[in-house]
């Protein structure tokens, strides 16, 4: 299995030790992402729905970790608006769905930009692996309400996009494709960006969420234009592809994702090694996809930290880069 394959596939078994999906729908989300219904039952074999996380090794949060204080972790819960939230129709963003010229095929985005007459930075957003939702899309105007061109790539353009393939087939559908066409689409949608008389695509950024956290290290790793990348939670490159990483790089991470988090010291240790600049974010007592405001494990203080610290990092690596 390559990077995504083995990350949804674990995404899935554990979802069904937490209780978040049935057994019979979690064989079906992994078989479908690695193509063998046996394998599938072999990986929940080793699962317990009443035992969360007896899967994954838990690590601690590694030394030097940036974390929340205690009373804003504790308030990680408290009911709270979604940070930002910006509607279609704010009259300082303008947004349209786009397509533009991939390496193979048309691709499909959504472009959101402020409405204000000038050139701005482009910063570029994946999605998760539930493809280009409302919740994504959502991402990129809060982008533009800050000021920059966003464009969030549709990486199931190649099926007639996310709103034509049937949610429970996305995820299956993503992991079969070869990683390197989603930082090629990603690349394309840079130089789409090009184009555009709004848009100053020399300053760019990248941010994306859980797979597409991943797809945003991945890019960072295959384009040296970015300036900054900001990954949520997704599944870390290969050390051995850290030279290649130009950005600067804020990870953002949720406490209890064991999963992810586990990988943290070794790909920390090759980031320093190799004089990159990155910093990494802990919330400690929040789960993975803590930041998606549509989903059960939304924690709102965390997201609107997170938020804030992004924009901050675009401000400081690509606004002013």
């Amino acid at each position: 299995m390559n990077t995504f394959q083995r990350y949804l596939a674990e995404e899935f078994a554990e979802d069904f030790e937490e209780g978040r999906l049935p057994r019979r729908d979690a064989i079906k989300l992994i078989a479908s992402v690695t193509g063998s219904l046996v394998f599938a039952e072999t990986i929940l074999a080793a699962c317990s729905p009443s035992s969360p996380g007896a899967t994954f090794a838990p690590v601690s949060p590694p030394v030097g970790s940036a974390v929340l204080t205690a009373t804003a972790a504790a308030s990680a819960t408290a009911p709270s608006s979604p940070p930002g939230t910006v509607a279609p129709e704010d009259p300082e963003v303008r947004v349209e769905d786009v397509e533009f010229a991939g390496e193979d095929t048309q691709v499909a985005g959504y472009l959101a930009r402020p409405s204000a007459g000038e050139t701005f930075p482009v910063i570029l957003v994946c999605h998760e692996n539930r493809g280009l939702t409302d919740h994504i899309r959502d991402v990129a105007r809060r982008l533009a309400k800050a000021g920059y061109v966003s464009l969030a790539v549709d990486l199931l353009s190649r099926q007639g996009g996310s709103d034509s393939v049937g949610e429970a087939d996305i995820p299956g559908v993503l992991a079969n494709q070869p990683p390197e066409q989603f930082a090629a689409d990603f690349r394309a949608g840079w130089q789409f960006t090009g184009s555009l008389a709004v848009a100053d695509a020399a300053r760019l950024g990248m941010v994306g969420f859980c797979f597409g956290g991943g797809v945003t290290w991945l890019a960072a790793t295959r384009m040296p234009e970015l300036l900054a990348a900001v990954p949520f939670y997704g599944p870390h490159p290969a050390v051995a592809e850290v030279p290649n990483i130009r950005a600067a790089v804020l990870a953002i991470y949720a406490g209890r994702d064991d999963r992810i988090n586990q990988g943290i010291p070794a790909l920390e240790a090759a980031m320093h090694e190799h004089g990159k600049v990155y910093e990494k974010v802990i919330y400690p007592d929040v789960d993975h996809a803590f930041h998606n405001d549509t989903g059960s494990r939304y924690a709102p203080e965390a997201a609107r930290d997170a938020w804030a610290r992004t924009l901050g990092w675009f401000d400081r690596y690509v606004r002013s880069g």
